[in-house]
């Protein structure tokens, strides 16, 4: 039996309309999601979004989290703030293919307002099917926690 990555997605107003085309999407292509919220364009505070899901994959509850927000500064920060957790900026495919060749990253974070959807997606699948180099860089990613 193939191994399902379970993915935490979550994020705040200005993310909720990919994030919820990425579930519809995440989960046609038979992974586990868990959305995490927001369930609504609504304004509200991506930090109380972002910390439970960082939670559940510094547990390895999840294998990943995707944070989507406005410039997805805000969602960096906050998850980056749990010591187990690697969360990454990604603008573009290359980018997204280096924070997890590089660094690791467990938690990819999309600027929702900077990208489009087709462009979200592209980032996604990078970003799930790139794996770390391990090597030079796992002596830099062994660095990171305080």
């Amino acid at each position: 039996m193939e191994f399902i990555k379970k993915i935490a997605i979550g994020g705040d107003h200005a993310g909720f309309e990919y994030k919820a085309e990425l579930v519809k999407y995440l989960t046609g292509k038979g992974y586990e999601v868990n959305d995490f919220g927001p369930y609504s364009n609504a304004s509200c505070d991506y930090a109380d979004f972002a910390h439970p899901l960082s939670s559940a994959v510094e547990s390895k509850e999840y294998t990943f989290g995707i944070l989507l927000c406005g410039s997805a500064n805000g969602v960096a920060i906050t998850a980056n703030k749990h010591q187990g957790i690697r969360a990454g900026l990604a603008w573009n495919a290359e980018v997204s293919s280096l924070i997890r060749q590089h660094n690791d990253a467990n938690v990819l974070c999309i600027p929702a307002r900077f990208v489009t959807l087709e462009e979200a997606i592209e980032i996604t699948n990078i970003f799930l099917s790139t794996e770390f180099e391990g090597g030079r860089h796992q002596l830099r990613v062994n660095k990171i926690p305080c």
